[in-house]
């Protein structure tokens, strides 16, 4: 059974996780204000992602004999000035998170609970190193395009054609 800290913390990452699903999904509805429908697909997709990820806080806690607490989620901030703004937001984010999930690994390791950083823990910390990843790589190709209608346009081709693989979320 996870400890009360190590419960406290879950339910917390449910709230960030969902509140990177609403960060997301605000992009994802600038983009697509912008008529910038490839940008918008890839963060729409995005936030599907998150809220797996939340899921997934969500099914562990009652195996370990907690309870799902439920807590706010915030306003995320509504329009940005260039995808390139948003993108770097997301890269920030998505740091932001990394720094969420190893609190947590270092709850489970002080508090001993090796099931909590094995069974949920050790993909997730997998898991942030691909999404920095892949919000860096995004930035950058955006660095690179500057303010090129061409290079945006490219761009947005680009994001459109983002898939979700099902068996890479399990």
């Amino acid at each position: 059974m996870a400890s009360e800290r190590m419960l406290k913390a879950l339910n917390e990452q449910i709230q960030e996780e969902m509140f990177s699903a609403y960060l997301y999904l605000s992009m994802s509805a600038d983009f697509e204000a912008k008529n910038l429908k490839g940008f918008a697909h890839w963060m729409k997709l995005q936030a599907q992602e998150e809220l797996i990820h939340a899921l997934k806080f969500f099914d562990f806690i009652p195996e370990v004999n907690g309870e799902v607490i439920l807590l706010p989620i915030a306003q995320p901030q509504k329009t940005w000035e260039t995808p390139l703004k948003a993108f770097e937001d997301a890269y920030e984010h998505e740091k932001h998170i990394s720094g969420k999930i190893n609190d947590l690994v270092t709850i489970a390791l002080e508090d001993k609970d090796y099931a909590t950083k094995t069974t949920l823990l050790d993909w997730f910390v997998s898991e942030q190193v691909e999404e920095e990843a892949t919000a860096s790589e995004i930035v950058q190709l955006l660095k690179m395009a500057g303010d090129s209608f061409q290079g945006i346009f490219m761009m947005d081709q680009k994001l459109a054609g983002r898939v979700i693989e099902a068996a890479n979320e399990e």
